[in-house]
């Protein structure tokens, strides 16, 4: 029997604004509304709003509560002021990895972490089977939480004009804890798009004024269908397609976030056997000639013989080429190497180029 898909708070809004609705990560999730090139455009050119809901939080506190965050999170959070936030990920004995997440630095005895949906059962028996011997408390908080995310050049407009939220003095990569209607909020400048944007972390009733409120003031309602265009086109990777536990940071091409000169953290000595001897295969961008469209899965040959795969491909809405990311063999890896994707019987020149396929513009 098929377990039933899970619903956000927001689910009622979706479909009463005819969204497209489809099960991911274990909810019935909205994929796309006015279509994904004109939310994607939104994004890009003005401001749009997701449902981001289904995302896990974790909330870690205690007098361990760093020492233990230190322990299970390859990024370090030493000496980072209250209010900062971390990318990195969690990983297995073996570098393999757990999930990729957000840390947010309450002080050092509190910490909130954000996980991928798909993960959050895995990721909290994970984290609590780790806990052991630490004095930390750990909380599952995901029932709790509803989600928004407002992104686009325009996010900051919105959040202060539509919503009445003051966020202008929030840096990027940083969060602060207020005060909104009675209600404890978290409001973040983040998000998984490659544009300036907020994260707003509520009780579902909030979730939902806040969403009734981005409505009627015009922002655009945006699916996963442009959530996932607009992260691919700027390099950011998603767990189960670009990360695995069978893919290492390493072999992600994300070595930047870990950080082998902290004590140690679990996968510390596997990540750092890879680092030292590099590793066989790794995450790169490719650039298709012509039109023809990259698919997950699809094989990247030489010659004809397999040595890699899509992991994720688009024809690249901001920039009108068809690109990917592939998981592909060393010595294929490098920087405008030739290659061919095999589309079903035919295969197109590709060539390996940075997996950053559209500039980043996050406020500095």
């Amino acid at each position: 029997m098929e377990q039933e898909c899970q619903k956000t708070c927001l689910h009622d809004r979706h479909v009463a604004l005819g969204a497209l609705m489809s099960p991911f990560a274990g909810f019935d999730m909205p994929i796309q509304y006015a279509g994904i090139t004109e939310e994607h455009n939104a994004v890009r050119q003005h401001v749009g709003v997701f449902d981001v809901s289904h995302m896990g939080e974790v909330r870690v506190s205690g007098p361990d509560a760093y020492k233990f965050v230190s322990h299970i999170f390859v990024n370090d959070v030493t000496g980072a002021p209250d209010g900062q936030i971390f990318y990195g990920m969690m990983c297995y004995e073996n570098g393999g990895t757990v999930d990729d997440l957000l840390v947010y630095k309450v002080n050092d005895e509190e910490y909130f972490l954000v996980i991928n949906a798909s993960n959050i059962d895995k990721d909290v028996a994970w984290i609590l089977q780790n806990a052991e011997g630490f004095d930390v408390r750990i909380e599952d908080q995901s029932p709790y939480y509803g989600e928004v995310a407002v992104q686009g050049p325009e996010a900051e407009a919105a959040m202060e004009n539509i919503l009445g939220i003051t966020v202008k003095d929030i840096a990027f990569y940083n969060f602060k804890t207020m005060n909104v209607d009675g209600e404890e909020i978290i409001v973040s400048r983040t998000g998984y798009t490659g544009e300036d944007g907020f994260e707003v972390y509520g009780s579902h009733d909030f979730t939902r004024k806040v969403w009734d409120k981005l409505m009627k003031g015009g922002v655009q309602p945006c699916g996963l269908g442009c959530r996932d265009t607009l992260r691919f086109e700027v390099g950011l990777p998603l767990y189960g397609d670009e990360l695995s536990a069978d893919i290492t940071p390493i072999e992600a091409s994300l070595s930047m976030f870990v950080k082998l000169d902290k004590p140690e953290f679990i996968g510390k000595e596997a990540l750092a056997a890879q680092k030292a001897e590099g590793v066989k295969r790794r995450i790169v961008g490719l650039e298709l000639e012509g039109n023809a469209i990259p698919r997950h899965g699809y094989p990247v040959e030489v010659n004809g013989e397999q040595v890699g795969e899509i992991t994720t491909g688009y024809r690249s809405i901001s920039t009108g080429k068809s690109v990917a990311m592939a998981m592909v063999n060393k010595p294929y890896d490098k920087l405008g190497t030739e290659v061919e994707v095999r589309i079903r019987k035919k295969t197109f020149p590709a060539k390996v180029v940075k997996k950053r396929f559209y500039d980043k513009n996050y406020k500095k």
